[in-house]
């Protein structure tokens, strides 16, 4: 019989664990993140479906270039932000970022032109840049290795609290006209004017003497090496693939997929239909809004499922569980597996989101983690900018309705517009061929055909095969678990990188 004392395993840890300035500061990310995801979830169509009362009616290509920027200033200046946050103080920055992200929603409230709006629409991103590695590293500083998996996993699901309060909370404001929608986000980031003075601030432990020349130096030299920007670039084509549900799903929903069987079958508010040409529809916002709903029932149990699983398994679980949700949601017109494509999705994001950045502060040198923290937005801003221009090519050319309403009477010309219609093949060129306008074109071709909404697009659906605008997203998605694999099979001989 053995002698020696029995061991033990040590407890997990409680969220009492966690202190006040770590609730103060995901409560910050709550607000702001309402406010955001309120917006995006529905400026896209505000920019450039072709049929929204009120919008501003814009191009796939405008729309893009708008949201190319806006990735690009969001989460490519974190990776020089984060270093100046360590450097001047996570409540300086905080601060200066409240201030333009409000300007910047008042300013695309009133703006109608495209240079004012893009203007707004910076001013936004830029203090978005500011507030990812504020709150982070702040964040970060807070958390130890025996309570990081399920610190980060309370912050991403108040993150997704505020995600999912959103849509629903903009769906409301959009009641009393665009305008509104853009006011409501601006009251609500300034909340966190206020969140401010509730909690100390603690230092990053990076040298505060140091010249902003020498931040910068360093915010280089860092993101220079070999191995992060291996781990960089994996994670980019993941968040192309991931953002489209976002940022291109909705333009998909609103065409495409017909929700009127959930809506006949589920006690859906009646706040949350339109009605269109095919009869009552669930509002896209509202659909999409499952994903946040799933994040916030269970991303918890599943950070602390995951706990003690290494970092960068999980994370390519996570990557393929969203792949397939893409595809499931993308290859149909069922509102149902639309539904059950946003639960697989939203799986696969539970497991990849919070562990990405998990996995950056372990890594992290000491002093430099807001540095590092900014450097997991790059793949964010890389995916969403590049997806953006991918997504409106692809759209503009192969999926949008509006275009394929033209295409259709620009073919069938003679019997539906009664001449001859004389078309050089390219999408771009349809409203000159057909003389019938992106906005007028669904409505004309159901009026020609005598039919109704649910039933040209139908016809449109069988003839043009929309849905393979997805096939090339869902590839850049497994690209990035093949190159995820791999990296996370080199990484077992790196002791700093083995997480």
């Amino acid at each position: 019989m053995s002698t020696s004392a029995p061991t033990t395993a040590p407890l997990p840890p409680t969220t009492g664990s966690l202190g006040r300035a770590f609730w103060m500061l995901c409560t910050m990310e709550m607000w702001e993140r309402l406010a955001y995801y309120g917006l995006r979830v529905v400026i896209g169509i505000y920019i450039a479906q072709a049929d929204e009362p009120g919008g501003l009616h814009w191009t796939q290509a405008d729309r893009a270039q708008i949201f190319t920027w806006w990735a690009l200033f969001q989460s490519v200046l974190p990776t020089f932000t984060g270093g100046l946050a360590d450097r001047y103080g996570y409540k300086n920055t905080l601060f200066v970022s409240i201030t333009l992200k409000v300007i910047g929603y008042l300013v695309m409230a009133v703006s109608r032109e495209y240079a004012p709006f893009f203007a707004g629409a910076m001013l936004l991103a830029t203090g978005t840049a500011l507030f990812k590695p504020g709150i982070q590293g702040s964040l970060a500083q807070n958390l130890t290795k025996a309570n990081g998996s399920m610190g980060w996993g309370i912050f991403y699901w108040l993150v997704n609290v505020g995600a999912m309060i959103g849509p629903p909370f903009a769906g409301w404001l959009k009641g009393f006209g665009w305008a509104s929608v853009f006011y409501g986000c601006a009251a609500i980031a300034a909340l966190n004017y206020g969140m401010l003075f509730t909690y100390a601030e603690q230092s990053s432990g990076a040298d505060t003497e140091r010249p902003l020349g020498a931040v910068l130096r360093e915010t280089f030299a860092n993101f220079f090496e070999a191995r992060l920007l291996l781990f960089l670039l994996c994670l980019s084509g993941f968040w192309l693939m991931m953002y489209q549900l976002w940022d291109f799903h909705p333009f998909f929903i609103t065409d495409w997929v017909d929700s009127g069987a959930v809506a006949r079958t589920l006690p859906i508010p009646e706040s949350w239909l339109e009605q269109g040409a095919r009869g009552a529809q669930i509002g896209q916002e509202h659909l999409l809004n499952l994903n946040a709903v799933m994040v916030v029932l269970f991303v918890v149990p599943i950070s602390r499922a995951v706990a003690s699983m290494r970092t960068l398994t999980a994370m390519i679980g996570g990557m393929v569980v969203a792949t397939t949700g893409i595809l499931v949601s993308g290859l149909t017109q069922s509102g149902w597996m639309l539904l059950l494509g946003i639960v697989f999705f939203s799986l696969g994001e539970m497991l990849t989101g919070p562990k990405k950045t998990e996995y950056l502060g372990y890594v992290a040198p000491p002093g430099k983690k807001a540095l590092y923290l900014g450097y997991v937005n790059i793949p964010v801003g890389i995916g969403q900018a590049v997806g953006a221009q991918m997504t409106a090519y692809l759209y503009a050319r192969f999926g949008e309705k509006a275009m394929l309403s033209q295409r259709y009477l620009a073919e069938h010309g003679d019997a539906l517009l009664g001449r001859p219609v004389s078309w050089d093949g390219d999408p771009l060129h349809l409203d000159a061929a057909t003389g019938v306008a992106r906005d007028q074109a669904f409505t004309t071709l159901c009026e020609g055909l005598h039919q109704s909404g649910t039933q040209v697009t139908a016809l449109l659906w069988t003839t043009y095969s929309p849905w393979v605008v997805w096939l090339p997203i869902a590839a850049v998605g497994l690209t990035s678990v093949v190159g995820l694999t791999l990296f996370a099979r080199a990484a077992r001989q790196w002791s700093d990188m083995n997480h």
